[in-house]
């Protein structure tokens, strides 16, 4: 979501309203630093170039195969089906349509057209009140079987109290130069160029972040990273570079971005190379048996460790009254170049107790398809159908070379995504909406499944600031 800067218009705003405004930023000073004026007007959430903003979403969904829901997972479902997806299950769920989220972000005038910008944006799930945490979701299942386990998955949103906390400068002639920790620009671009928008609860490609993530969810999001994008006369343009704050490429990310926009059509493509992309997991009964002394059971994970290179592209067309939206990627997992030993320190504190530094005795190809439409008969309504499909090559050697059933996870596979939702917008920052993802896997990517699909019914609403 791109937060709108308000007007700062003084006429018109009751008084208890603008009270409320006034002591929300009063609060929000005197934990920034930041001087603050009192102003009125419909949209005063703006205040010396510092704007607040946010979303709650919150809905009630059944998966038809699902796991008890996660406080802590930011999907709180499964909504795809999941290898522990064993049986029906009903219940209220956080961030179907979008993320919750509460955030500051800054612009001061500095020479010329050039700014100082700054972001900051925590994530949360309102059904617990907990920050969103994935990988406590996992540590929480460690240990125990597949048939007893919650909904348990890896992200690159674990428990960290900004998703985004960068600062740089900003020129339209000359692009923005940022610093930090944020979203790469094949995730903008999954999220621009997908029909639902990113949701979690309607798109696969929404709720896991593999393709977002040029091949590995924890990769959606990057720690000290160095972004520059321009736009500029219809053409866009990024690089991106992570450091690791150690010596070698171990641990770093390159991504470039070049697209461009012409009459009601805009696409880009996107390169991506990650090493050391880490896959975490939940430990096995066998590996919380055998835990290393000083490691806490609370805070340790299993990772799958890979060389990943990625090539996205990715458009949409404006018909007016609808919106056509189409993308492919192709990801190849191949084992690192420089192994990750066990004790690495992953993202959130959490730490890799077990590292899996040979999983692809072949290179893995995954390849990943999806279409949609968004159809707006009227200003307030907003009808939306998509497909995601991925598709992988068999990698498996040995005896299960050139497989393609269920017996091996190298062995060639597709999962196949559905997706419908309705979306209905009585006001600008209220929105209630309805849909449901259908998603099934087959044969390689079904290895180790309890049940192969599942449909997740949802409704719920949103609320934007």
């Amino acid at each position: 979501m791109t937060p709108r800067t308000p007007s700062l218009s003084v006429r018109s705003r009751p008084v208890f309203a603008s009270l409320i405004a006034t002591g929300a930023l009063g609060t929000l000073s005197a934990f920034t630093g930041v001087a603050y004026a009192q102003v009125s007007g419909d949209d005063a959430l703006t205040m010396h170039g510092i704007t607040l903003y946010g979303q709650v979403d919150i809905g009630l969904q059944c998966d038809t195969h699902g796991a008890p829901f996660s406080d802590y997972f930011p999907g709180t479902s499964a909504d795809i089906v999941q290898k522990f997806s064993n049986h029906s299950v009903c219940g209220a769920t956080s961030n179907n349509l979008g993320q919750s989220r509460v955030g500051l972000q800054g612009k001061e005038p500095l020479a010329g057209d050039w700014s100082a910008v700054f972001k900051l944006e925590t994530f949360f799930n309102p059904t617990s009140g907990n920050i969103s945490d994935a990988l406590k979701s996992l540590t929480q299942n460690n240990g125990r079987a597949l048939a007893d386990q919650t909904v348990n998955l890896d992200s690159s949103v674990a428990g960290q109290i900004f998703q985004q906390s960068y600062v740089g400068v900003s020129s339209p002639s000359f692009g923005t130069l940022t610093f930090g920790r944020q979203n790469t620009m094949l995730a903008d671009g999954v999220a621009k160029y997908d029909a639902m928008g990113g949701s979690q609860a309607f798109a696969l490609i929404g709720l896991s972040g593999t393709t977002a993530g040029a091949g590995d969810t924890q990769d959606k999001r990057l720690d000290n990273s160095l972004k520059y994008q321009l736009a500029m006369n219809g053409v866009h343009a990024g690089a991106m570079y992570k450091f690791n704050n150690a010596s070698g490429s171990a641990n770093s990310v390159v991504q470039l971005q070049l697209g461009g926009e012409l009459a009601g059509f805009s696409a880009d493509a996107y390169y991506t190379h990650v090493k050391d992309a880490i896959a975490a997991s939940a430990l096995s009964a066998a590996q919380l048996a055998t835990l290393p002394v000083g490691f806490s059971p609370d805070k340790s994970v299993s990772g799958t460790v890979s060389d990943n290179t990625s090539f996205a592209v990715a458009g949409s067309y404006n018909l007016g009254v609808a919106t056509l939206y189409a993308g492919y990627e192709h990801i190849r997992f191949a084992n690192p170049d420089s192994p990750l030993d066990p004790g690495f320190d992953d993202i959130g504190g959490y730490k890799l107790a077990f590292t899996n530094n040979k999983a692809f005795p072949n290179d893995k190809i995954l390849q990943v398809f999806w279409a949609g439409v968004k159809y707006s008969p009227m200003p307030q309504v907003d009808l939306m159908l998509s497909y995601n499909g991925y598709k992988q090559n068999s990698f498996a050697a040995g005896a299960n070379a050139g497989c393609s059933d269920t017996r091996n996870g190298g062995c060639s596979g597709t999962e196949n995504a559905i997706g419908v939702a309705a979306v209905y917008k009585p006001t600008k920052r209220f929105d209630i909406f309805a849909g449901a993802l259908y998603t099934k896997v087959s044969d390689g990517l079904a290895n180790g499944y309890i049940n192969t699909s599942n449909i997740d019914p949802t409704i719920g609403v949103r609320f934007k600031f």
